[in-house]
C-alpha cells in the first residue's frame, strides 16, 4: 500500500537554510523510493481558505516512508527546514486502486449502503 509524507508549511522564509535543504532533500528520497507529488504550486481555491504551502511525497509503503523520515540523511537536513518554516509533517497510509469511500465504514453500516 502506498504511503505519503505530508507537510503543511507556513511562514516559509527562503533563507540559506531552506535553499540548502532543497538542494539536499532529493538525494534523501532515492534509497526509499520517495518522490514529490506536490511541492507548493499554484492553488485553485474551491472552498475555505488556504494560504499555506503543501508538500506531498509518495513512498511505496509506510515502512519506507518511516525509514526515510528517520534516516540519518534526512534527520541531518531537517533542522534546516525547521529554521525557515513552521508547520506539521505527518506520514499517512494511502489506499489501493480499488478503494471506495464506503470502505471506511464499519461493516454493520456498510451493509446498509
Amino acid at each position: 500500500m502506498p504511503a505519503y509524507a505530508i507537510a503543511h508549511l507556513r511562514n516559509v522564509t527562503l533563507n540559506q537554510g531552506i535553499v540548502d535543504y532543497l538542494e539536499r532533500i532529493d538525494a534523501t528520497l532515492v534509497p526509499f523510493g520517495g518522490r514529490f507529488l506536490i511541492h507548493g504550486g499554484a492553488k485553485e481555491l474551491c472552498e475555505g481558505e488556504v494560504t499555506d504551502d503543501i508538500v506531498i511525497l509518495a513512498f511505496p509503503g509506510m515502512g519506507l516512508a518511516r525509514a526515510w523520515y528517520n534516516s540519518p540523511d534526512y534527520q541531518a537536513i531537517r533542522p534546516l527546514r525547521m529554521r525557515g518554516a513552521e508547520g506539521e509533517i505527518f506520514l499517512i497510509e494511502g489506499v489501493g486502486d480499488d478503494h471506495r469511500a464506503t470502505d471506511i465504514l464499519p461493516a454493520e453500516k456498510a451493509d446498509r449502503v
